[in-house]
């Protein structure tokens, strides 16, 4: 698979988002859209974007008891987004009942990727808040297990724990990466980050960024910059 770059695009409205989708004039990028984006535009956004001719990662990160997610992935999978996820905390069961309901009558379905810990989460927070007393390393790589288990596509991880995930689950199992940052842009509230040149380095798949993109002086010369860094 190609390596793509995800643009974040976590707006409060659906004008915002399009008016800077407008930007992009030559290219079409691969666009995010997560909760704030969703719960604020609905299912319409996303018919918006994808007519515009953007591929779609609907970044909900279900997370309920598997008859609920089962029931919701049927009508997400409506939406013809390109890719959705779901908690890997939800256990193995929930993600074979997120995968059934993703699942068209004719076979086709989004791609599936599980998360396994918020790149805001540190060790600190996993022993002290989550109780999980494990390495970050190895709790990441225990969920990713449980998602190929379950028939998921990948996983959602930092960039840091990219090639555990590869090495134990091999090289056709996704990592999608957030925590994306340039040399020169502040961490915000992410904890396990790096750079575009780097995730390239560790095999990241699919990198997602946001700030770095949105909230630059010129987002077009920030993505390019972005794809540049993340290709050889």
């Amino acid at each position: 698979m190609n390596r793509e770059v995800i643009v974040a695009c976590d707006f409060d409205s659906t004008s915002t988002l399009l008016s800077f989708l407008d930007q992009f004039e030559t290219v079409k990028p691969f666009v995010k859209i997560g909760m704030e984006m969703f719960y604020a535009g609905g299912p319409q956004v996303v018919r918006e974007v994808k007519e515009r001719g953007h591929k779609i990662f609907l970044d909900l990160k279900l997370h309920d008891i598997p008859q609920t997610v089962r029931k919701t992935m049927r009508v997400l999978s409506n939406l013809d987004v390109d890719m959705t996820n779901v908690h890997c905390a939800g256990g193995i069961s929930m993600m074979e009942a997120a995968l059934e309901g993703l699942s068209r009558p004719d076979g086709s379905r989004p791609l599936l990727i599980g998360v396994t810990q918020l790149t805001s989460t540190s060790q600190e927070t996993l022993e002290n808040e989550l109780l999980i007393t494990a390495p970050m390393p190895e709790v990441v790589a225990a969920y990713a297990a449980n998602a190929h288990s379950a028939g998921l596509d990948g996983v959602v991880c930092s960039p840091l724990e990219v090639q555990t995930v590869h090495q134990e689950l091999g090289d056709n199992f996704l990592t999608v990466t957030p925590g994306i940052r340039f040399a020169d842009s502040a961490a915000d509230d992410q904890r396990r980050i790096t750079t575009p040149d780097k995730a390239y380095e560790l095999g990241s798949n699919m990198i997602v960024v946001g700030r770095p993109i949105t909230q630059a002086t010129d987002p077009v010369a920030a993505y390019n910059r972005c794809v540049k860094e993340f290709s050889r």
